[in-house]
C-alpha cells in the first residue's frame, strides 16, 4: 500500500542509503518517495496462499516466488517498488546500481486494497508493462473471489482474463493453473 510522496526528490542512490535505515519499505517513482503502510489480515492470508500454492506449482522448476520484501527495478519507467507477489524464472539479475533489486520478473501479483487499487491498475501496472520480462500481471480482490490477469500477448498487446468462483486461473507464463476457491479459502 501506498502513502504519500516525500516533498524533496531524491536520486535512486539517496533513496537506497535512506531505504537501508528505515524499518518500512518505500516506494521510489522518478525521484519521489512513497511510504508503503501494511495490509489487511485478508490480504495477509490471500497473499500467502498464491505463495503458497504457486511455489508448490513450480517447486523443482526454473522459477523462483518471492514475497513483498523483493525489490523491483524498472529503469525504462524509473521506478522501484515492491509488488505483493514476483515470479521470476531463470536466474535472478539484479540492478547493477541496486544489488538487492530484480530487473527481470516474469509474473507480478499485486493483492488490492481500497488504499492501493487506483494505483495497482494504473500506474503501477504501466510501469510493470514495460518491464520486458513481464508475461503476466495479476490483481487480486480481497473482497470478492475474484483474480484478472493481464497477459502480454507474441505482439506485445495485452489479453484481459477474468476468473471467479468455481473456476481456474492460468498463469501461461509459468505454466501453472489455480483453483479461485483455493485462493479464498479458510
Amino acid at each position: 500500500m501506498t502513502g504519500a510522496a516525500s516533498q524533496v526528490r531524491v536520486s535512486y542512490a539517496e533513496y537506497l542509503r535512506q531505504e537501508q535505515l528505515e524499518l518500512h519499505k518505500h516506494q521510489w517513482i522518478d525521484g519521489e518517495v512513497y511510504a508503503m503502510v501494511g495490509g489487511t489480515p485478508e490480504h495477509a492470508r490471500i497473499q500467502a496462499r498464491l505463495i503458497r500454492l504457486i511455489g508448490n506449482a513450480v517447486e523443482g522448476g526454473q522459477c523462483q516466488v518471492f514475497t513483498s520484501d523483493l525489490r523491483i527495478r524498472s529503469r525504462a519507467t524509473n521506478i522501484a517498488t515492491y509488488a505483493d507477489i514476483t515470479v521470476v524464472c531463470g536466474p535472478l539479475q539484479r540492478d547493477p546500481e541496486d544489488r538487492d533489486a530484480a530487473t527481470n520478473p516474469k509474473l507480478v501479483i499485486e493483492v488490492l486494497s481500497p488504499t492501493t487499487e487506483r494505483f495497482d491498475r494504473g500506474d503501477k501496472a504501466l510501469h510493470y508493462r514495460r518491464i520486458a520480462s513481464v508475461s503476466e500481471y495479476v490483481l487480486v480482490a480481497q473482497d470478492a473471489a475474484r483474480i484478472e490477469v493481464f497477459r502480454r500477448s507474441e505482439d506485445g498487446s495485452w489479453r484481459f482474463l477474468e476468473a471467479g468462483p468455481g473456476e481456474s486461473v492460468r498463469f501461461e507464463s509459468i505454466g501453472c493453473t489455480i483453483a479461485v476457491d483455493d485462493v479464498y479459502a479458510g
